[in-house]
């Protein structure tokens, strides 16, 4: 408003309709707080999470997209726009790749390398799809419609995210911030490529974006090492899930599952992921 101000009255001035401008010069504006960005920093929050969300599809009456919808947010970067077109032929679950069709810049069209974690998610949740042809979209409403973005935060994230929240206070663990959006799921998963130590250029290509100030300045935060982070960010990445005790540490065994079979696995070291 002041901008616009601004040059409406300089306008003025060269028509010496008035001496000066008054709303020119920075000390017109006024300070303002940002609000904080949101993220997920830490791997028992993803966990509960993507857990909470599984727990609301298994307990609806259709076959539903909650789980696999998140996990594509956090583990691949998309916006939630980008995230509710991709078609079922830009999963190329064979090779680990996930094309996303941007529409910001010419850098959004992007592919994005499949963690092991959302290449497990992607292939148990196409396993329970019916119709999936080339041009089909992947996330879809019970009547094969395109799912909205309302839906999206109304009967996905906030409904998961006071599940897990449940789950989290119960064993003490720091809960997932307020004010938990789709696209604080995209910050999340820069974070988490910086955290597993990718070059910051391919980190802005996994997003889209066309420069690194952008990459780095506004979307990577400091995920929390505290408590063997690290580890349980390792774990949680290779599509594992976290065995986690009261205190935050991992317990010696976690409970896997792929394609749809569960078994015991002893915890790995993160070397591999971790330098």
């Amino acid at each position: 408003m002041l901008t616009t101000l601004a040059a409406i009255l300089e306008v003025a001035v060269e028509y010496e309709h008035i001496e000066r401008n008054p709303a020119k010069g920075k000390r017109r504006r006024l300070r303002v707080s940002r609000p904080r960005r949101t993220y997920l920093d830490r791997a028992e929050q993803i966990d509960a999470l993507l857990t909470a969300a599984g727990a609301l599809d298994a307990a609806g009456r259709t076959a539903s997209w909650r789980r696999a919808l998140l996990a594509v947010l956090v583990f691949a970067g998309p916006r939630i726009g980008e995230a509710l077109e991709l078609r079922w032929r830009d999963v190329d679950l064979a090779n680990g790749r996930l094309r996303i069709r941007g529409t910001k810049t010419d850098a959004a069209e992007r592919t994005v390398e499949l963690l092991p974690i959302l290449r497990d998610e992607l292939a148990t949740y196409a396993a329970g799809r019916r119709e999936r042809g080339p041009d089909d979209r992947v996330f879809t409403s019970s009547r094969g419609g395109r799912v909205s973005e309302s839906n999206v935060r109304n009967r996905a994230l906030g409904p998961a995210v006071e599940k897990a929240n449940v789950a989290l206070a119960a064993r003490q663990a720091e809960p997932i911030p307020d004010g938990l959006t789709p696209h604080s799921l995209r910050r999340t998963f820069a974070s988490l490529l910086v955290a597993l130590g990718r070059d910051p250029a391919v980190v802005m290509r996994q997003m889209g974006h066309t420069t690194p100030h952008m990459t780095l300045g506004i979307y990577t935060q400091a995920m929390d090492w505290a408590d063997g982070e690290r580890e349980a960010l390792n774990v949680l990445v290779r599509g594992e899930s976290l065995g986690a005790s009261g205190n935050g540490e991992l317990s010696d065994r976690v409970l896997v599952k792929h394609d749809g079979e569960s078994r015991d696995r002893r915890l790995g070291t993160s070397e591999g992921v971790f330098r």
